[in-house]
């Protein structure tokens, strides 16, 4: 019996990981897409794969937007502070 709740436990915890890392979402997604196409594809594993792909480049492509995101923010926050030094030195003068 304790093996029984110990493989539940695992299978738990397993699931909870899955949700946690994104895949249950990803997947999910795919299958609705999948579901919604009008003509099934013959082949609908590959259609998986390929949609998954998507899914994988998206958010690499928007991690990669929010990195420039952030580091122009860096450099307005960096210009704006020397704008200030100058206009004070302005005044000073």
């Amino acid at each position: 019996m304790s093996t029984f709740k110990s493989s539940d436990s695992k299978r738990e915890e397993y699931r909870k990981y899955l949700e946690r890392a994104g895949v249950m979402d990803a997947l999910t997604k795919v299958l609705v897409s999948l579901y919604e196409e009008t003509e099934k594809p013959n082949d609908a594993l590959e259609y998986i794969r390929k949609n998954l792909g998507d899914i994988t480049e998206n958010n690499l492509e928007i991690n990669t937007l929010k990195k420039e995101l952030d580091d122009a923010k860096a450099k307005i926050t960096e210009l704006q502070e020397k704008l200030v030094k100058y206009e004070q030195n302005e005044a000073n003068n």
